[in-house]
């Protein structure tokens, strides 16, 4: 009988502990989605706007 008494409250432990982890990655997760529709928001209005003027890599500006 103490034995199982024992997995339970081991378990317990670990079921609240995993408990707090995904409440922790909600909330980050959260965080993310919000910063990634800001960017997402950002780079339309940019496109928008006409003035996404950023060379990548080795691509050469229009003007050359």
């Amino acid at each position: 009988m103490e034995k199982l008494e024992e997995q339970i409250a081991h378990l317990t432990r670990t079921v609240e502990e995993l408990s707090d982890v995904i409440a922790r990655q909600d909330g980050e997760i959260a965080l993310l989605t919000r910063r990634v529709q800001m960017l997402l928001e950002r780079e339309a209005s940019r496109e928008s706007d006409g003035g996404g003027g950023v060379v990548m890599g080795d691509e050469r500006p229009p003007h050359y």
